[in-house]
C-alpha cells in the first residue's frame, strides 16, 4: 500500500511540474525561527525608563517656570526678595550661618554670592532646565543628576516664601527624591544591566500616590459638608484658581452629573488606592483608574503641573509588561535587551555577584527604613480627626501628607488693579483704567486660558487674596508700587498694562468684584461675556508712590525707579 504523501505526490505529478517539498517541520528535524517571547510579568527596567523620564519633565516644567518669574517674584527688585528672606533668618540665628539656620531653610544659596540674587537664581534654574532636558530626552540618568535636580529644586521651594507654598513643591521634591534611588550610582545607561530596579524604590512610589489620594480623600470628607451633601462640584469648576474654557461648560452641569462626579471622586480617592495592595492585576488597575482620574482634571482646570506630577508615582503600578507597548521592538533596542535579560534570569542565570551590588541592598534597605521612619507622622496625621494637609514634618520634604480642596469657596471674587492719570483720586470723573493678569479672570469677554501644565504664581496668588485682606498679603501694596512706576519686571507678570507706551499712572486702587461665569447662550454670552462681575466694594484705597515710600523703607524694600 503506497504511502499517502507518495499518492498525493503522483497526483500532482499529473498534468504539470511538481511543486517543491514543503521545508521540515521542527519534529522532522528542521530549525524554525525563534518566536518572540513577550516581556514577562514583575520586572520594572522599562517602567524605570518611563518613571525617569516622567519626572524629568515636571523638574523641566518647575524650573521653566522658576527661570521666567523667579527674578519678578524673589530677586533682588521682586515682591517678596529671597536676599531679605535669607537675611531676616540668619539675623533670627544670631547672625550665623549654621546647622539651625540650614535646617531652617535648607538651599545652597546660603553658600552663593549674594550680590547679583538674579543671576544666581537664574544659574540655579538654567542646571536644573539643561539637566532636567538631558534626562528627558536620553532616558538616562544616574543618582548625581537626580540628585542635584532635587537639590536646585529644594533650595528654589526653600527661599520662595509664599510663592512656593503649593502642596506640588513638597510633592515634586519627594517624587524627585524617590527618582535618585531608582538609577545607579554612576552609569548613565538606559539600561544599566548591574542595577535592576529596586522593589523597595517602586513600592516608595506606590506608597506616596496612596498617601496622595487617600490624604485628599479624607480631608474632603473631613472638611466641607458639601463633599458629604454630594455638591461641592456645584461651585468647583466655577471658583477654582484659574478656570480654563471646559470648566465654563462643566459648570452649567446637571446637578445630578455633578453628584455623580462627586461619588466618583469619592470612590477614586478613598477606595481605588487600597487596591495596590491586592496583587498586580488589581494594581494595574488602580494605575489606570488614578491616571483617567487625572487626566480629567488636568483638561477641566488649570491645576499647575500638580495633576501631571500625581500621575507619576502611578506608572510605579505598571511592570514592564504593561509598558512594553511605549518601546521598539527593533533588534538591539532596549525592549529587546529586556527581553534577552528576562530569558536568562528564566534560564537561570544570575548577574555576578560584585561589591557594588552589597552596597546597593545595604543603600535601598536603609532607603525604605528611612521612607517608613518618616511616615510615622503622615500615618498619624491620615489618622487625625484633624487632619492638615500639604505639610512637611521635615526639613528636606522627603516624605510629607497631601490633600487638596479640603474646603470649597461657593462664591468667586477677584482683586482687579486699576490705574489713573488724574491729580485727584476722588473725582468722579477720573478714568480709571484696569490691568489684566496673565491668566486670572478680570476683562468679561476675555476666554479663560488653558495652561497647565505651566504655572503662573502670580496669579494664583491673587485667588488667595481676593478672599484675604490686603493687610494679610502686603506683597500687593508692593506690586501696586511697582505698577506706579512702571518698572519693567512687574509689568512682565502683567498681560495687559494700559499705561502701555505712555506716561505711568498717578494712582493705582484694588477694586473687589464678584464673579459669576455668563450663562452659554444666554445674553451675556452673546454679547461676548465669558463673565458676569459685580462690584463689592475696594480692596485697597488709592495709592501713589510718594506716598507708599514709608511703606517701602519700613520693609527694606527697594524703592522703584520710575521708568
Amino acid at each position: 500500500m503506497a504511502a499517502p504523501g507518495e499518492t498525493l505526490r503522483k497526483r500532482r505529478g499529473v498534468g504539470g511540474a511538481s511543486k517543491p517539498p514543503p521545508a521540515p517541520s521542527h519534529e522532522e528535524g528542521g530549525q524554525a525561527p525563534p518566536a518572540r517571547l513577550p516581556l514577562r510579568p514583575g520586572t520594572f527596567w522599562l517602567s524605570r525608563i518611563v518613571l525617569l523620564r516622567c519626572i524629568a519633565l515636571l523638574y523641566f516644567v518647575a524650573f521653566l517656570v522658576a527661570y521666567h518669574q523667579n527674578k519678578q517674584l524673589i530677586g533682588e527688585k521682586g515682591l517678596l526678595p529671597c536676599k531679605l528672606y535669607l537675611q531676616n533668618v540668619k539675623r533670627y540665628f544670631k547672625g550665623k550661618i549654621n546647622l539651625d539656620s540650614l535646617s531652617y531653610a535648607p538651599t545652597i544659596i546660603w553658600f552663593l554670592d549674594w550680590s547679583d540674587m538674579d543671576s544666581t537664581l537664574d544659574c540655579l534654574a538654567g542646571l536644573g532646565l539643561g539637566v532636567a532636558a538631558y534626562v528627558l530626552v536620553t532616558g538616562c540618568a544616574n543618582m548625581i543628576l537626580m540628585g542635584i535636580l532635587w537639590i536646585l529644586y529644594l533650595s528654589l521651594v526653600n527661599v520662595g516664601q509664599i510663592w512656593y507654598s503649593f502642596g506640588w513643591e513638597s510633592q515634586l521634591l519627594e517624587t524627585g527624591f524617590l527618582g535618585i534611588f531608582l538609577c545607579p550610582l554612576w552609569t548613565l545607561s538606559r539600561l544599566p544591566k548591574y542595577t535592576p530596579p529596586s522593589r523597595i524604590v517602586i513600592w516608595g512610589f506606590r506608597w506616596l500616590i496612596f498617601r496622595i489620594m487617600l490624604g485628599a480623600g479624607l480631608i474632603k470628607i473631613r472638611g466641607d459638608r458639601c463633599w458629604r451633601e454630594l455638591t461641592c462640584m456645584d461651585y468647583h469648576y466655577e471658583t477654582q484658581p484659574v478656570p480654563n474654557p471646559l470648566a465654563y461648560y462643566m459648570h452649567r452641569s446637571p446637578w445630578w452629573f455633578h453628584q455623580f462626579e462627586t461619588l466618583c471622586n469619592h470612590f477614586i480617592e478613598l477606595v481605588v488606592p487600597f487596591f495596590i495592595f491586592m496583587g498586580r492585576r488589581m494594581c494595574i488597575i488602580h494605575g489606570v483608574l488614578q491616571i483617567l482620574f487625572q487626566v480629567v482634571l488636568i483638561i477641566s482646570g488649570n491645576l499647575s503641573f500638580l495633576n501631571w506630577l500625581t500621575i507619576v508615582p502611578s506608572v510605579a503600578c505598571f511592570d514592564d509588561r504593561c509598558v512594553g507597548f511605549l518601546f521598539s521592538s527593533k533588534e538591539g533596542r532596549v525592549k529587546d535587551q529586556v527581553l534577552k535579560i528576562q530569558a536568562e534570569q528564566a534560564a537561570g542565570q544570575r548577574l555576578p555577584l560584585r561589591y557594588g551590588c552589597y552596597v546597593r541592598k545595604v543603600v535601598n534597605v536603609s532607603f525604605g527604613l528611612l521612607i517608613a521612619y518618616l511616615s510615622i507622622p503622615v500615618i498619624l496625621n491620615l489618622l487625625n480627626s484633624r487632619q492638615v494637609m500639604n505639610t512637611s514634618f521635615n526639613p528636606l520634604r522627603i516624605v510629607n501628607t497631601y490633600g487638596a480642596f479640603g474646603s470649597i469657596t461657593k462664591e468667586r471674587t477677584e482683586v482687579i488693579f486699576q490705574g489713573t492719570s488724574s491729580l485727584d483720586p476722588n473725582d468722579p470723573t477720573s478714568v480709571w483704567e484696569e490691568y489684566e493678569f496673565k491668566c486670572k479672570p478680570g476683562g468679561l469677554k476675555r476666554r479663560p486660558c488653558l495652561i497647565t501644565p505651566y504655572h503662573y504664581r502670580l496669579d494664583w496668588l491673587m485667588w488667595f487674596a481676593a478672599f484675604q485682606t490686603y493687610e494679610q498679603n502686603e506683597w500687593i501694596i508692593h506690586l501696586a508700587g511697582k505698577l506706579l512706576a512702571n518698572e519693567e519686571g512687574a509689568l512682565s507678570l502683567i498681560a495687559l498694562n494700559p499705561f502701555q507706551g505712555k506716561a505711568p499712572p498717578r494712582w493705582i486702587r484694588g477694586e473687589h468684584f464678584k464673579y459669576k461665569f455668563s450663562q452659554p447662550g444666554g445674553k451675556h454670552a452673546r454679547e461676548g461675556k465669558w463673565w458676569i462681575r459685580k462690584k463689592i466694594g475696594p480692596y485697597f484705597p488709592p495709592v501713589n508712590l510718594q506716598g507708599l515710600k514709608t511703606f517701602y523703607n519700613a520693609r527694606d524694600w527697594p524703592y522703584p525707579e520710575q521708568n
